[in-house]
C-alpha cells in the first residue's frame, strides 16, 4: 500500500518523539529515521491501523533501540523492592517542592528507564489511555499497567532522591547539563564572556563536573598528539587523484566561445 500523506504526520511525530525523549535533537533524528524506516518497509503497511499509529510504533521501537541504561537511571526492580518494605517512606514536602518546577520534574523523569518513562509521560502528561500506551509499545494491557505503576513509583523515588542531590549542589551556578552542553565550545574559546564566566563558576563549585572537564581537556590534548606534521599524501594516491581529475576535465564539454 502506498504511504499517501506521509509528510503530513511529521509535526505529530515530532511532538510524540519529544514527549518520550525530552530531547529536541534526538526527537528530530528519530522522526527522520522513522520516515526512512517507513519507506523501506512500506510493503508491510496494509492499512489495518491508521498510518499515524503505524509510524508512532516505528518511532517508539527506534527510540528503544537507541535507549541504553545510563548510570543515573533507577533500577525499577530495586525501587519496587523499596516500596515493598513497610519501613520505606519519603519526605512528602521535599517531593512536593521539587514537583513545583518544570526542570525538577524533567530531571526526575530522565532517571526513569525509557519504557517506564514512556508509559508515565504518555498516560499522565499526554493523556493517553493505558490501552493506547499498550498499542504503541506493542505489549499487553497488563504489561502496560505494570509499566505505568512502576514508572510512577520510580518517579516519586527519583524526586525524593533528587532533593538530597540538589541539597549537595546548593549554591552551584548553572545546572550540570547546562554547563556540560556548552563545555565543548568553552574548550574552543567560542562562548560569550558571560556564559564562559558561569561555566567557570560552575566548575569551581560543582562536585561532579571538574573531573569530566579535566578528562575532556586531556582527551583533546592526546588526540592532538596523534597529528603527524610530516605526513604527506602517498605518491600513488596523488597520481590516482590527478588522473581522475584530468579524465573528468577531458570529458567535460568545452565552455569556450
Amino acid at each position: 500500500m502506498t504511504l499517501v500523506g506521509l509528510e503530513d504526520h511529521a509535526s505529530a511525530l515530532y511532538r510524540f518523539a519529544l514527549s518520550i525523549t525530552r530531547d529536541p535533537e534526538l526527537a528530530g533524528d528519530l522522526v527522520q529515521d522513522t520516515f526512512v524506516r517507513a519507506l523501506q518497509r512500506s510493503h508491510q503497511y496494509q492499512g489495518e491501523a491508521p498510518l499515524g499509529a503505524w509510524l508512532r510504533r516505528i518511532l517508539h521501537n527506534l527510540a528503544i533501540d537507541r535507549a541504553r541504561r545510563a548510570v543515573h537511571e533507577l533500577v525499577v526492580e530495586e525501587v519496587e523492592d523499596r516500596w515493598r518494605d513497610d519501613e520505606y517512606t519519603i519526605d512528602p514536602s521535599a517531593v512536593a517542592e521539587r514537583m513545583e518546577t518544570r526542570e525538577e520534574l524533567q530531571d526526575a523523569l530522565v532517571r526513569l528507564p525509557f519504557i517506564y518513562r514512556v508509559a508515565v509521560v504518555l498516560h499522565d502528561v499526554e493523556g493517553w489511555t493505558v490501552r493506547q500506551v499498550a498499542e504503541v509499545a506493542d505489549v499487553s494491557l497488563p504489561a502496560a499497567k505494570q509499566r505505568l505503576r512502576r514508572g510512577r513509583m520510580a518517579l516519586v523515588t527519583a524526586l525524593a532522591d533528587g532533593h538530597e542531590r540538589r541539597e549537595r549542589l546548593e549554591g552551584v551556578p548553572m545546572r550540570c547539563w547546562d554547563a556540560r552542553k556548552h563545555i565543548s565550545d568553552y574548550l574552543d574559546g567560542n562562548l560569550a564572556a558571560s556564559t564562559a564566566y558561569l561555566i567557570e563558576a560552575h566548575l569551581q563549585t560543582c562536585p561532579t563536573c571538574p573531573p569530566l572537564y579535566a578528562a575532556l581537556v586531556d582527551a583533546r590534548q592526546q588526540l592532538g598528539n596523534l597529528r603527524d606534521p610530516d605526513t604527506v599524501i602517498p605518491p600513488d594516491l596523488e597520481t590516482r587523484i590527478h588522473t581522475m581529475l584530468t579524465e573528468r576535465d577531458a570529458e567535460s564539454p568545452s565552455t569556450a566561445g
